[in-house]
């Protein structure tokens, strides 16, 4: 975590994006070969993203509907958040469902998945926006967003 957020304000302060997701390992560990990338002026849709990483997505909905997050506010399934389990609460994120090409942006309010080999847990809301209610699951693309 500590590591994560050492990365976040360096990409701030010189404007280099993180590329730690790609071919990272689901203990979240950056692999020698990631590399950090400057970002020209002609991509306006990338000189916001700040770290990326590639994995599986799942969602969450009735159950835990009203419950309180981790982050002490109340799960409400039909708001765009999400759960991370490093990421710091509030931490806007851009999901691509990587086989639809459906983005949404969501906050972080919540720790999870406790599945191994999941990156993140969408609400319900953000499941529908991707399209990945009736699989459950999706290969995607989370973007951190400056």
């Amino acid at each position: 975590m500590k590591r994560l957020m050492t990365m976040i304000a360096v990409a701030a302060l010189t404007g280099i994006v993180v590329l730690p997701g790609i071919g990272c390992s689901s203990s979240g560990r950056i692999p020698p070969a990631a590399a950090t990338a400057r970002t020209s002026g002609t991509q306006p849709e990338t000189k916001s993203v700040i770290a990326r990483e590639k994995g599986i997505a799942s969602w969450y909905g009735g159950k835990f509907h009203g419950r309180k997050t981790a982050s002490g506010e109340r799960y409400d399934m039909n708001k765009l958040t999400a759960a991370h389990k490093t990421l710091p609460f509030g931490t806007r994120v851009r999901v691509t469902n990587l086989d639809t090409g459906r983005k949404v942006v969501v906050r972080i309010n919540d720790r999870g998945p406790f599945v191994r080999g999941r990156i993140i847990d969408l609400s319900r809301a953000a499941a529908r926006k991707v399209d990945m209610i009736q699989a459950g699951t999706a290969r995607v693309l989370v973007e951190v967003l400056a």
